[in-house]
């Protein structure tokens, strides 16, 4: 049996600090201060900068208004059904929203928007998997495991219309 090496690093952010956290040098987590579902501090492994190295350029540049989309290999442990949101996750452009329901018809399960929006509020990796573009079928905001004040900040911060619905064409 192999044993899966954790480690983590802590970077500032204008969101506040985010804990990466990687297996085996993949990023695996991303982590905000008082972020539902954020796992305990134990589980983060060993203190060490060298894996987040590309994420934490990345992470930069987007911050600084400098990248759009995120390139990088993700580690993301869900079930498959998560793993399928968060796939979807990833299409949604930068600037742009979904709502859940379009997701859930996206996915072939017109009836699961529920399932999409706990499948959504579980991502572990956020801003990079960008559950902050889904927003609720009327256009408001709806929950978000880092709060909705960062929800807000975020998608006006890409320049997508926080609180509009959703118009681009799906995927």
């Amino acid at each position: 049996m192999t044993t899966t090496h954790i480690t983590h690093t802590v970077i500032d952010s204008p969101y506040g600090p985010l804990t990466l956290v990687a297996a085996d040098g993949v990023l695996k987590g991303l982590y905000m201060v008082g972020q539902r579902h954020r796992p305990p501090e134990e589980n983060f492994g060993e203190p060490d900068l060298r894996p987040f190295t590309e994420a934490v350029r990345q992470l930069t540049a987007y911050f600084d208004g400098e990248l759009t989309e995120f390139d990088l290999p993700l580690r993301l442990d869900g079930t498959p059904f998560q793993r399928s949101v968060w796939d979807q996750l990833r299409k949604i452009p930068y600037g742009e929203t979904r709502s859940y329901g379009e997701l859930a018809e996206f996915l072939g399960k017109p009836g699961a928007s529920r399932a999409v929006g706990l499948a959504n509020g579980k991502n572990p990796i956020g801003i990079i998997v960008p559950c902050h573009r889904v927003i609720g079928s009327t256009g408001g905001l709806t929950g978000y495991g880092g709060g909705l004040d960062r929800k807000q900040r975020l998608l006006v911060f890409e320049g997508a219309a926080a609180g509009a619905p959703a118009t681009a064409t799906l995927f």
